[in-house]
């Protein structure tokens, strides 16, 4: 009897979490919305590949990324402002790195695209992949890396700077 229970536990466990990994995930509508056409021809070839494809670019291939100039690093896609310079840290990953994002301009996901979860951030305003959230950032601040794509960034300097 015990064995016939345990074994009708674990078919229930099973067909649960396979139920589970076949619910659509939902598709959030993004404020601009463009077709891939008109993307691919506003972006750079790069640009399309990350933003739009979910791709990573190279580590320590962009000039962002040891970028310390003071401004604001805003959406390639949307000029939608991202990250204050305020907030950039050498995480020495080889991307840009923040601690934190300007409040409701980055929307959160969660992708299993290497078979576990990660944290994956969006552009608010166009849906443009950025790239991703870790709890591994610096701990007197908000312990947040936000490694951030630099083909996804097209970065503003301050005024006077």
């Amino acid at each position: 009897m015990k064995k016939a229970l345990l074994l009708l536990l674990t078919i229930m466990i099973v067909s649960c979490n396979a139920n589970a990994q076949k619910t659509p995930k939902k598709q959030e509508v993004f404020p601009v919305v463009k077709t891939e056409a008109q993307w691919k021809l506003e972006l750079t070839q790069m640009q399309y590949y990350v933003l739009r494809e979910a791709g990573t670019e190279r580590a320590f291939s962009s000039d962002l990324n040891k970028n310390y100039t003071k401004g604001t690093y805003h959406c390639a896609a949307c000029q939608t402002p991202l990250f204050k310079s305020d907030h950039k840290f050498d995480s020495g990953t080889g991307w840009p790195s923040f601690d934190r994002e300007i409040k409701g301009n980055v929307s959160f996901d969660v992708d299993y695209n290497l078979g576990y979860a990660r944290s994956e951030e969006h552009c608010a305003t166009c849906g443009g992949h950025l790239g991703h959230v870790f709890n591994d950032g610096p701990r007197e601040t908000t312990g947040k890396r936000h490694c951030i794509n630099g083909e996804a960034l097209l970065f503003k300097a301050e005024k006077g700077c």
